[in-house]
């Protein structure tokens, strides 16, 4: 069912009351005004949200210390991994194949000892959190 409309502020008109049919409360009561007005200085309330301030943030050196506290295993595989592809890449560039495909196998074992001490490390984290 096609319908002409002969004038166009009768179209408006229309399309406006079809609106308000759709939004109720959106026509021509004006902008929205927030109740309590917006503060720069003070953080938002939201329901259920508690903002926490950080008020003395951790450097790099100090973050990267706790860490290696509370995990030691993960830094030390990050290092042997590091060492093994050094060396294997090394052994590669001097024409020691047999010492390079070596250091290749120790270095994905290393790589695969690393991710094992993250997901333990992870794990004993997590069960440490509960209750």
């Amino acid at each position: 069912m096609t319908v002409y409309v002969e004038n166009s502020k009768e179209a408006i008109k229309k399309s406006r009351d079809f609106l308000l049919l759709l939004w109720p409360g959106h026509g021509d009561s004006g902008p929205v005004i927030p109740e309590v007005p917006f503060e720069p200085s003070k953080p938002p309330v939201i329901e259920g949200l508690s903002p926490t301030v950080y008020r003395n943030p951790e450097s790099f050196k100090e973050k990267f210390l706790h860490k290696t506290h509370e995990n030691p295993v993960v830094p030390t595989g990050c290092l042997a991994t590091a060492a093994a592809l050094t060396y294997g890449l090394y052994s590669f560039h001097r024409g020691n194949s047999q010492r390079s495909q070596l250091m290749m196998c120790t270095w994905i074992a290393a790589q695969g000892f690393t991710v094992t001490a993250i997901l333990l490390g992870l794990a004993v984290t997590a069960m440490k959190s509960q209750p």
